[in-house]
């Protein structure tokens, strides 16, 4: 199951600098029951002093601010570890999109998306899930798996079995099924169970959305620890 805060303790916060996207995104949220604290913030190297409040998933307009969205960001995680993010932009392209990834962003939209899919996407994040472009999310995939390869990423702090890990060591090692059931002398069936096991222990449905919460967990703790 996913690690989902109850609904009636989710909280939302909305940061923009343009007052009439703030107003548009609250009526998008108006009928889902949630509170929603609007909070317009100008981006400027001083943003590190802003006071930010409390809430379980952040929604941030970046408005082409990429370098100060990003201290934003570091700025509320540092605050508020367990923070989630959900960032609109006009577009979303690798060079904006791989940074925020890395620094534990769940949820990528652009505007034209808003309409039709922020209401959808917000839950996604909130659940602990992932809205990101499935192509966008393939190439960040494919560079995991590059770091994977030039340097094992160690396992993270996830209750995992010995299994498991080596199991997940196979999927960062872009092995299928069949190649880990063969490494490991079992059955492709035993391995789509630790597979199915460990997409639960991680909170997310797809194998492509595990190796990227891995790496984000993995790089949260280095961060950490040093």
């Amino acid at each position: 199951m996913r690690n989902s805060p109850p609904k009636h303790r989710l909280r939302i916060c909305l940061l923009s600098s343009h007052p009439f996207l703030l107003k548009q995104l609250q009526e998008l949220l108006s009928n889902s029951r949630v509170p929603v604290n609007v909070r317009q913030i100008q981006f400027s190297p001083k943003i590190s002093a802003l006071t930010i409040p409390r809430a379980n998933v952040y929604l941030i307009d970046s408005h082409g601010h990429k370098p100060l969205t990003e201290s934003l960001i570091t700025q509320i995680l540092n605050r508020y570890p367990k923070a989630r993010f959900l960032v609109l932009s006009e577009r979303s392209s690798e060079e904006e999109a791989f940074p925020l990834l890395q620094l534990g962003v769940k949820g990528l939209l652009d505007y034209n998306q808003a309409r039709t899919q922020l209401p959808r996407a917000l839950e996604a994040v909130a659940t602990g899930g992932f809205w990101v472009s499935r192509p966008i999310l393939s190439r960040f995939v494919d560079s995991i798996l590059g770091l994977a390869r030039s340097h094992r990423l160690l396992p993270t702090s996830a209750d995992m079995t010995k299994r498991e890990r080596e199991i997940l060591g196979g999927l960062l090692d872009n092995l299928s099924n069949k190649e880990i059931a063969n490494q490991f002398n079992i059955s492709e069936r035993t391995v789509k169970f630790h597979v199915s096991n460990l997409l639960g222990k991680f909170g997310v449905q797809r194998r492509s959305d595990l190796i990227v919460m891995h790496f984000q967990q993995t790089r949260a703790v280095s961060e950490a620890v040093h």
